[in-house]
């Protein structure tokens, strides 16, 4: 691959022709994962949470967090930056496959999880 077509990894995906990203891999960048890892970290740390898997799709990159790692993951946090001007690129998805919670700002998002450590504590 030349240095024109050239695109970081951690910024989408793939040249077209087109000069257009559709249908891209998605990436977490650093400083989104590291909000998501602190969340996770914190849980962690209160003995909710045991593992997690990171995977990066074509249009989506999703974090699923497990209690174990043989099970279904609790939560699965989903940037899809297609949806970005609509409903909000980030979403919590529960166990079910439910929307939890949807939103366009990931640190207001992941002030769901904020209700639980509090249960967690108590």
């Amino acid at each position: 691959m030349d240095e024109a077509s050239y695109i970081p990894l951690f910024g989408g995906g793939l040249p077209r022709s087109s000069g257009r990203q559709a249908n891209a891999i998605v990436y977490f960048n650093r400083p989104e994962l590291t909000k998501i890892l602190n969340v996770y970290g914190r849980m962690v740390a209160a003995g909710e949470w045991r593992d997690y898997a990171i995977d990066h799709l074509r249009d989506e990159a999703m974090f699923s967090i497990f209690r174990r790692a043989s099970e279904m993951p609790l939560y699965r946090i989903i940037k899809e930056p297609t949806l970005a001007k609509q409903q909000g690129m980030w979403r919590i998805m529960g166990m079910d496959g439910q929307i939890l919670k949807r939103g366009k700002d990931l640190s207001q998002l992941l002030k769901y999880f904020d209700r639980q450590l509090v249960r967690v504590v108590d």
